[in-house]
């Protein structure tokens, strides 16, 4: 699985709430993703995207 957090970020620090493992939050101000995710975390990755309120976050 892969994450991608695209420009509609707009900082709101749920998914590394969500998902510490995955997400973090850079100095500009918005998430972004670890490039390969672990089988343990998909699930908290899944749900991050799910609940992200701009739906910034690709999962593939």
């Amino acid at each position: 699985m892969e994450a991608h957090v695209n420009s509609n970020c707009i900082g709101c620090g749920l998914c590394p709430n969500i998902c510490p493992a995955v997400f973090t939050m850079t100095e500009e101000g918005v998430a972004a993703a670890r490039d390969e995710i672990a089988p343990e975390y998909e699930g908290q990755t899944q749900e991050a995207a799910e609940s992200c309120p701009v739906n910034a976050i690709e999962v593939s």
